[in-house]
Protein backbone atom coordinates (compact mmCIF):
# COMPACT_ATOMS: atom_id res chain seq x y z
CA UNK A 1 0.00 0.00 0.00
CA UNK A 2 2.71 2.48 1.04
CA UNK A 3 5.39 1.01 -0.79
CA UNK A 4 7.19 4.66 -1.13
CA UNK A 5 7.45 4.97 2.44
CA UNK A 6 10.10 2.00 3.02
CA UNK A 7 11.99 3.33 -0.21
CA UNK A 8 12.34 7.25 1.49
CA UNK A 9 13.26 5.94 4.43
CA UNK A 10 15.96 3.64 3.19
CA UNK A 11 16.89 6.45 1.01
CA UNK A 12 17.26 8.81 4.36
CA UNK A 13 19.20 6.65 6.10
CA UNK A 14 21.93 5.86 3.12
CA UNK A 15 22.39 9.70 2.80
CA UNK A 16 22.48 10.03 6.51
CA UNK A 17 25.35 7.55 6.79
CA UNK A 18 27.59 8.92 3.68
CA UNK A 19 26.64 12.40 5.66
CA UNK A 20 28.67 10.40 8.89
CA UNK A 21 31.19 8.77 7.13
CA UNK A 22 32.57 12.24 4.89
CA UNK A 23 31.87 14.91 8.39
CA UNK A 24 32.42 13.13 11.79
CA UNK A 25 35.26 10.76 11.02
CA UNK A 26 38.02 10.38 13.57
CA UNK A 27 41.31 12.12 13.50
CA UNK A 28 43.94 10.00 12.16
CA UNK A 29 46.89 8.92 14.58
CA UNK A 30 49.58 10.59 14.44
CA UNK A 31 52.75 8.25 13.37
CA UNK A 32 55.40 8.87 16.23
CA UNK A 33 58.61 10.09 14.84
CA UNK A 34 61.76 8.67 16.69
CA UNK A 35 65.36 10.01 15.36
CA UNK A 36 67.82 7.81 14.43
CA UNK A 37 68.75 5.26 17.16
CA UNK A 38 66.22 6.31 19.74
CA UNK A 39 63.46 4.06 20.95
CA UNK A 40 60.36 4.16 22.11
CA UNK A 41 59.05 3.22 26.25
CA UNK A 42 55.73 3.13 27.26
CA UNK A 43 54.33 3.41 30.39
CA UNK A 44 50.65 3.34 30.77
CA UNK A 45 48.65 3.16 34.26
CA UNK A 46 44.62 2.65 35.16
CA UNK A 47 43.46 2.31 38.61
CA UNK A 48 46.23 1.49 40.95
CA UNK A 49 48.78 -0.67 37.97
CA UNK A 50 51.00 0.07 35.59
CA UNK A 51 50.68 -2.14 32.37
CA UNK A 52 53.57 -4.06 32.98
CA UNK A 53 55.36 -5.77 36.15
CA UNK A 54 58.85 -4.68 34.77
CA UNK A 55 60.07 -2.79 31.87
CA UNK A 56 63.49 -3.42 30.37
CA UNK A 57 65.73 -0.86 28.50
CA UNK A 58 68.85 -0.81 27.15
CA UNK A 59 72.07 1.13 29.04
CA UNK A 60 73.27 3.72 26.60
CA UNK A 61 70.57 3.89 24.45
CA UNK A 62 68.05 7.07 24.07
CA UNK A 63 64.69 6.24 24.72
CA UNK A 64 61.70 8.68 24.17
CA UNK A 65 59.74 8.13 27.31
CA UNK A 66 55.87 8.34 26.76
CA UNK A 67 52.91 8.30 30.21
CA UNK A 68 49.53 8.10 29.63
CA UNK A 69 46.56 7.21 32.02
CA UNK A 70 43.86 5.02 30.89
CA UNK A 71 41.96 5.35 34.37
CA UNK A 72 42.43 7.48 37.31
CA UNK A 73 44.52 9.95 37.84
CA UNK A 74 48.03 8.60 38.08
CA UNK A 75 51.45 9.63 37.43
CA UNK A 76 55.04 7.72 37.68
CA UNK A 77 58.40 8.97 39.21
CA UNK A 78 61.24 6.91 38.34
CA UNK A 79 62.83 6.49 41.93
CA UNK A 80 66.79 7.67 41.73
CA UNK A 81 66.97 9.11 38.43
CA UNK A 82 65.08 12.08 38.63
CA UNK A 83 61.86 11.78 36.31
CA UNK A 84 58.61 12.47 37.05
CA UNK A 85 55.81 12.23 34.38
CA UNK A 86 51.68 13.12 34.73
CA UNK A 87 48.74 14.03 32.52
CA UNK A 88 50.36 17.66 32.18
CA UNK A 89 54.21 16.50 31.08
CA UNK A 90 53.22 12.95 29.87
CA UNK A 91 56.64 12.59 27.87
CA UNK A 92 60.46 12.99 27.98
CA UNK A 93 63.76 12.35 26.15
CA UNK A 94 66.10 10.28 27.91
CA UNK A 95 69.11 8.39 27.60
CA UNK A 96 69.80 5.31 30.96
CA UNK A 97 73.87 5.70 31.40
CA UNK A 98 73.85 3.38 34.79
CA UNK A 99 72.87 -0.32 34.47
CA UNK A 100 70.78 -1.15 37.51
CA UNK A 101 67.20 -1.92 38.61
CA UNK A 102 64.63 1.27 39.38
CA UNK A 103 61.37 1.31 41.11
CA UNK A 104 58.82 2.95 39.71
CA UNK A 105 55.48 4.20 41.83
CA UNK A 106 52.99 6.67 41.22
CA UNK A 107 53.62 10.05 42.13
CA UNK A 108 50.10 11.08 42.27
CA UNK A 109 47.71 10.23 45.88
CA UNK A 110 45.03 8.53 43.63
CA UNK A 111 43.47 6.30 46.48
CA UNK A 112 43.45 3.17 48.36
CA UNK A 113 45.64 1.08 45.84
CA UNK A 114 47.86 3.87 45.41
CA UNK A 115 51.00 2.41 48.18
CA UNK A 116 50.66 -0.46 46.24
CA UNK A 117 51.19 0.92 42.57
CA UNK A 118 54.62 -0.06 41.79
CA UNK A 119 56.59 -1.41 38.94
CA UNK A 120 60.50 -1.82 37.86
CA UNK A 121 62.64 -0.65 35.16
CA UNK A 122 65.72 -2.85 34.37
CA UNK A 123 68.64 -0.87 32.74
CA UNK A 124 70.42 -3.96 31.23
Amino acid sequence: MHKWVMSALVTIACAMGVYLLATALPERPKEETLAEGQEMLRIKATNFEFDQAEYKVKAGTNYKVKYSNTLGTHGVEFVGLGIELDKDNPETEVTFDKPGTYELHCSIMCGQGHATMISKLIVE
